[in-house]
């Protein structure tokens, strides 16, 4: 009976850390994507120089609020990301509209895509 109930035990603190890792991960995800949406709007209206400084912007929230990501997460996502940033940060400071937007892009689908893969569904226990 004791090691039903340390088991059952060990079961909840494993769910718990579970969704508090997922909401960190949504929050960060969220607020990168508000980064890359904001370098985008720049980008569309043509307005370059301000574009180059959201980009600084989102890879300084890369850098501080993804810095945990290899803990819980597979190393060639995080690379497929710095990646994609570094292409999209060239991009941006050559001012190539199109190159920037499809790359912008893509790095907004790999960041929003991290949370849904590792939420906690009956689909990943069974």
């Amino acid at each position: 009976m004791r090691m039903l109930v340390n088991l059952m035990g060990i079961f909840v603190l494993i769910v718990i850390a579970s969704i508090g890792i997922n909401l960190s991960l949504h929050q960060s995800a969220v607020e990168m994507n508000g980064c890359i949406e904001r370098v985008m709007a720049e980008i569309k209206q043509d307005q370059w120089e301000t574009a180059d400084k959201q980009m600084s912007k989102l890879v300084d929230v890369w850098d501080n609020k993804a810095g945990w990501w290899p803990i819980v997460l597979d190393h060639q996502e995080i690379d497929n990301i710095d990646f994609s940033l570094a292409r999209a940060k060239e991009y941006v400071s050559n001012q190539s509209k199109t190159l920037s937007l499809g790359q912008l892009s893509e790095l907004k689908l790999m960041i929003l895509h991290i949370p849904e893969k590792e939420k906690v569904t009956l689909e990943n226990i069974f």
